[in-house]
């Protein structure tokens, strides 16, 4: 009977994890086997249910598309949120430079319109307005920093910051997590070009079109975006594949004096592009880095744009 009583009292333990259907048939099983005694299928379920534990658990992805997509939801919420922060610091910087009025302050009705045209939530821009006259709040600062990646990859990493040592520091200590290193000034930006740039979005025209309309502008470049490798695979599945590309951009590369006229010309073919654009660093020879390094530098990228004074991270990795 005692043995009986422990293999009862094992099975019972292991039915916890279990489903409590499944648990309920193998107890009643093993009592039916024992022959010490009945018991009634529901006073055993009572048993069962004063032992079963509840666990919770994140949710999962249920495949590698749904993985994929789940990322670049995040990095579009990361991107609105960046671009946001953004706006309200150049607000802050301006007002503290100009004074609180656009008509007396040209660069700050700039930006003003600029947070406009870009859909900017009304309450950010008056939140930021009040913050410029708080004691204690020190004007914004652009910086550059510059990183040692993975597979000889070079970062830029440009700030735009209250508090410059708050910032350095932040950065050093996810460049030291991630197994980086700091670079000294001038060590990796010299592998860029500053340009103006165009983003247009891969769902938003039609390549042909897009190298028609960019060679009659008199534009310099239009940069395709990379695609994963498993994108191939993946186009039976119309939708999943169009929420997939949504976030790829051709990028038309320019002059200043020539990108007002590839604005006016994409708009005249009716063209939609990001209104968020301005100068980017583009790399001047583009890095082939594996598997391996090529993760590793996108972990340290992410992490890097995590930081609120992060604006920004290009690097020279193909």
């Amino acid at each position: 009977m005692a043995s009986a009583a422990r293999a009862l009292g094992a099975l019972l333990h292991k039915a916890s994890s279990l489903s409590s259907a499944s648990a309920l048939r193998s107890a009643a099983v093993l009592h039916v086997c024992s022959g010490r005694g009945s018991v009634g299928r529901a006073s055993l379920f009572q048993m069962l249910a004063a032992k079963r534990r509840i666990s919770t658990f994140q949710p999962l992805c249920m495949g590698r598309r749904s993985c994929k997509i789940a990322g670049r939801k995040d990095a579009q919420n990361l991107k609105k949120m960046k671009r946001n922060s953004k706006i309200g610091k150049e607000i802050v910087a301006a007002i503290k430079k100009g004074g609180p009025s656009p008509s007396s302050n040209t660069a700050l009705a700039a930006i003003l319109e600029k947070a406009r045209e870009l859909d900017i939530p009304k309450e950010i821009m008056e939140r930021n307005i009040k913050r410029a006259s708080e004691k204690g709040q020190d004007t914004y600062t652009e910086k550059v920093y510059e990183v040692y990646g993975f597979g000889g990859v070079g970062m830029v990493v440009e700030v735009l910051t209250d508090k410059i040592t708050r910032s350095i520091a932040d950065i050093r200590n996810v460049v030291k997590d991630c197994g980086a290193k700091l670079a000294d000034p001038g060590s990796v930006t010299f592998r860029f070009r500053q340009a103006r740039v165009v983003n247009i979005k891969v769902t938003d025209a039609d390549k042909d079109q897009l190298l028609s309309v960019a060679l009659d502008a008199g534009a310099d470049d239009v940069i395709e975006p990379n695609f994963d490798e498993d994108d191939d695979d993946d186009n039976d599945d119309n939708d999943d594949s169009s929420e997939d590309v949504s976030e790829r951009f051709y990028k038309i590369v320019t002059t200043s004096e020539n990108y007002p006229v590839v604005l006016s010309k994409l708009q005249e073919e009716g063209l939609k592009f990001e209104t968020d654009n301005g100068y980017e660093l583009l790399p001047l020879n583009p890095i082939e880095a594996d598997d391996e390094a090529m993760e590793l530098n996108k972990v340290l990228v992410s992490k890097l744009l995590e930081l609120d004074d992060v604006d920004a991270v290009y690097t020279d990795q193909r």
